[in-house]
């Protein structure tokens, strides 16, 4: 056995803290610009509609999704210095571009999708970071180290927008330097800053990364991408295949859990104003707020998360946190007898009574046809009679939402934390590269359905259907982790070389 250095031990514990950096900005590069994509849009190419907005958002994910599995075989097979450095670089030159959208005289829009998808192509590298720290530590250091990658990619989440609110500071018209074409203001600004940390990330990157590799129980061993860095022992515990079935059961639930996040996040704003006839603007504030506090709800989760799951186990957790989820999102069923206030209706002088049968309720064609007075400038608020559900689904009380917001916000940190644990020790210690790329991608394909499930199913049947199928899917995965539970053990107690 060879025992670690005090020396090896800092360099790869310096490594790791790069790697939670790289963790932070990225998902500062995606929120940092997240509350300005759409007047951003709306100022450099009026053609662009709202089903536009929802490509560019969705392009950071599949640039994403498309770029993470081939990091991955990337790094599986030479340093990962070299995919962390190129993928921030294209995180660097995407940001840029989108600093300079505004100056071609046509096609912007394409040009803004252009670069929010290469900014999600450069995230790819998340599961380079990932692979490294499963490589990196042992099995006891292991959660609290992926404990400490999901709270910083939480906190990247969650101080985007404080950075982005800062520099509004700079106005709309901000400063123009023409030499350079450049337009420096609130919506510009924001993404040259992601640019600069990413060049100070490729610094540290070069200065202060290395190559270490550590066997499950914390011993030495020599690197395949080390390219002559680290110790020369070789690891001699790599025998033995992966528990395929473990494998594609953790995608699954990684696919669940971050598809109902998305559900979640995508549903907020309209599903409180429909409820509560809150304004655009009151939606967006005080849902601002709420996933802020949530934020840092998961981020204190984090923490407790890796004191407890020394106690009772990762697999326990996960079970734990799923069930937690599905509480959260049954509590969002409707279940009372009011209403929701639908638009226009006192217009009316409240024509349609709040608890009629649904057969007694004016014809659809006839509210559809309620407009306002020509001198009426106020935004219409309630439930559109566009969604018939409006009509006879009863509404969700903000002590519902708000509770379901709470619990939501504990379940899912814990499911993604425990999961991306179990899987990295499930793989063992041969490289993990092109696995997490597949598992980063599973997560990125669902940020991108879960808005489109949002759309289709809750505008069209409305929140009954919606959450219904959603505690239907956590149940669905809750037997999938009863199936396999057994099998989620590490690679080294599965071949008998540690216990459990």
């Amino acid at each position: 056995d060879v025992v670690e250095t005090q020396e090896h031990y800092k360099s790869r514990w310096r490594s790791i803290w790069i790697m939670y950096l790289t963790m932070f900005l990225s998902s500062v590069g995606f929120s940092i610009v997240i509350m300005s994509v759409w007047p951003y849009l709306q100022k450099i190419d009026p053609t662009a509609d709202a089903s536009f907005l929802g490509w560019i958002i969705a392009s950071y994910s599949i640039g994403q999704m498309v770029a993470s599995p081939l990091f991955g075989l990337w790094s599986n097979y030479r340093p990962r210095r070299e995919p962390l450095v190129i993928s921030t670089a294209i995180s660097v030159a995407a940001n840029c571009l989108y600093a300079y959208v505004h100056v071609p005289h046509s096609h912007n829009k394409y040009y803004m999708l252009t670069a929010r998808a290469l900014v999600g192509f450069g995230a790819g590298n998340v599961a380079v970071v990932r692979s490294y720290i499963a490589g990196a530590t042992s099995l006891t250091e292991r959660t609290s180290a992926m404990a400490n990658t999901s709270a910083c990619q939480a906190v990247g989440f969650i101080l985007g927008p404080v950075f982005q609110t800062c520099f509004t500071l700079i106005g709309e018209e901000g400063v123009t330097w023409k030499f350079l074409c450049l337009q420096l203001n609130m919506y510009t600004a924001p993404v040259l800053f992601g640019a600069l940390l990413g060049v100070i990330n490729i610094i540290l990157i070069f200065a202060i990364f290395r190559e270490h590799r550590v066997d499950d129980m914390g011993r030495q061993c020599k690197s395949i991408n080390s390219d002559g860095e680290g110790s020369d022992v070789l690891d001699q515990n790599t025998e033995g295949s992966i528990d395929h079935v473990a494998v594609v059961a953790l995608n699954i639930l990684f696919f669940v859990i971050l598809f109902v996040f998305a559900v979640f996040e995508t549903i907020a704003t309209p599903l409180t104003m429909d409820m509560y006839s809150w304004t655009r603007k009151e939606a967006v504030f005080y849902n601002g707020i709420i996933l802020s506090v949530i934020g840092i709800e998961s981020v204190i989760v984090f923490m407790v998360v890796k004191i407890l799951s020394k106690k009772t186990g990762e697999r326990a957790i996960l079970h734990a946190g799923l069930l937690i989820v599905l509480i959260g999102f049954f509590i969002l069923l409707p279940w009372g007898k009011k209403l929701p206030n639908i638009q226009w209706q006192e217009i009316k002088n409240n024509s349609i009574p709040r608890t009629a049968p649904t057969e007694m309720l004016m014809p659809l064609w006839s509210l559809q046809e309620m407009q306002l007075p020509s001198n009426h400038t106020a935004e219409p608020v309630g439930c559109p009679v566009t969604q018939s559900w409006c009509l006879n689904t009863p509404m969700i009380y903000l002590a519902q939402y708000i509770s379901s917001d709470v619990l939501i916000g504990l379940g899912y940190p814990v499911c993604n934390v425990m999961s991306y644990t179990l899987y990295s020790k499930v793989l063992g210690p041969k490289p993990q590269g092109v696995y997490m790329g597949w598992l980063t991608a599973s997560g990125s394909g669902a940020r991108i359905l879960g808005p489109v499930f949002v759309s289709q199913i809750y505008t069209h049947l409305g929140p009954r259907w919606a959450f219904s199928l959603i505690c239907g899917v956590v149940v669905a995965s809750l037997l999938l982790l009863e199936i396999v539970y057994k099998r989620l053990i590490a690679f080294s107690v599965r071949y008998g070389r540690m216990q459990e």
